[in-house]
């Protein structure tokens, strides 16, 4: 092989850095690019590179403060990227063995642990059913004594999502489970290579099963019906997957990233339809799916949405700006809603600049779409005119302007 000197590797020294995670995940991305680029030309020098750097990972992060989760979240889409150069590279089987060896020596180490993820990926890093066989025969007896009822002590082994995965590249579903029977309790992420065994074989309705099955208090609600809609799409059946599974397997960071996430994966529904469905799945909440019918074009049912429940008003207020000429009507009563809610208490730390942001841009999307000043105003007054406390900061904000 190629004597390469690697730049990343005097970067990644045990204890290399301190407690902040912003400069480890700097090191971690120029680590990658620096291995891709190898990879270009050299796949199997760029493969000893990349098991290089996961065997640095978690002696160098050791010391830094991850409760954030952007430094997990980094070394998991790291080994998403070395693990497919592993694999592909085109090794010998006696040095393909070398790197397995390495590795799995990586993931005893691991105290933190930091990249206990790269055992989801055994098989694959094993390139041949044959060698991950042969792991997972070696992997095999220590999960059964560890679940054993006779077992005492702590009942871990961080080799166990590697067995489940070695004995799915070699094709052994029926054993997979097999030795999830002998499991202590059901846990989602042991019991997930069991659907996917299931899949594997043909048998989809038992895993849909076999994944409801796995429903407890602590289990993650989110990726079982992920996993459920995944087998139910791929089987053609769309009305029963969005019926079952798509609103709690799509959940976004936002209702908006939510409402997209679901408009793209079942393009043959009708948007108006999901929207309606998401907001009829949340009732009393209706209003924090404005901006979802905002960004579909759908201005009409945006407003109905505002008016059912408390929206945040810096959203209508956005809403309003951005919508001045396009969307004049549109504008207006976002900005009218605006007002609603504030003088409704339903705002965090409002300023009076928020209320004269409203105001005005009701005031020119009124004035765009055709009414009179008098008009207007009359509709603010009416929108602000609630005996509460918000409803005195708004109207002393406001009563200058509000003279006809």
């Amino acid at each position: 092989m190629t004597t390469y000197k690697w730049q990343f590797v005097p970067r990644f020294r045990r204890h290399a850095f301190g407690w902040q995670s912003d400069k480890p995940i700097q090191r971690i991305k120029e680590a990658l690019i620096e291995i891709k680029l190898v990879a270009k030309k050299e796949p199997v020098l760029a493969a000893e590179g990349a098991v290089l750097l996961i065997e640095k990972i978690s002696p160098a992060l050791e010391q830094v403060d991850s409760s954030s989760g952007a430094l997990g979240s980094t070394v998991n889409r790291a080994i998403e990227t070395l693990v497919p150069i592993i694999s592909k590279a085109p090794a010998t089987p006696e040095l393909r063995e070398r790197w397995l060896q390495r590795l799995w020596q990586a993931l005893q180490d691991d105290q933190m642990p930091y990249i206990e993820y790269l055992g989801d990926f055994w098989g694959e890093l094993c390139g041949t059913t044959e060698m991950a066989s042969r792991w997972a025969d070696e992997f095999l007896p220590v999960v059964e004594q560890v679940w054993s009822p006779n077992a005492v002590g702590h009942r871990h082994f961080c080799g166990i999502s590697a067995c489940f995965s070695a004995l799915y590249a070699a094709g052994r579903h029926q054993e997979i489970l097999a030795l999830l029977e002998k499991a202590p309790f059901k846990w989602w992420w042991d019991r997930r290579w069991g659907v996917k065994a299931l899949v594997a074989w043909g048998k989809k309705a038992e895993a849909v099963r076999y994944a409801e099955e796995s429903k407890g208090l602590n289990s993650p609600a989110s990726e079982i019906a992920k996993a459920c809609e995944d087998i139910l799409l791929s089987s053609g059946l769309y009305e029963e997957a969005y019926q079952r599974y798509a609103f709690e397997a799509n959940q976004g960071s936002t209702n908006l990233n939510t409402f997209r996430a679901i408009v793209k994966k079942y393009p043959h529904k009708n948007v108006e339809d999901i929207l309606r469905d998401l907001a009829a799945s949340q009732p009393g909440s209706e209003g924090k799916w404005f901006a979802a019918a905002k960004d579909a074009g759908l201005f009409e049912q945006a407003i109905e949405l505002a008016k059912r429940s408390p929206t945040d008003p810096r959203t209508l207020i956005r809403a309003a700006r951005d919508y001045l000429e396009k969307q004049p009507g549109f504008a207006c009563s976002s900005g009218l809603m605006a007002l609603h809610w504030m003088v409704r208490g339903h705002s965090y730390d409002i300023t009076p600049g928020d209320v004269l942001a409203a105001y005005r841009s009701t005031l020119e999307a009124a004035q765009n779409s055709g009414m009179t000043e008098v008009q207007i105003k009359a509709k603010i007054q009416e929108a602000i005119a609630t005996p509460t406390a918000s409803n005195s900061f708004v109207s002393s904000v406001l009563k200058p302007y509000l003279t006809v």
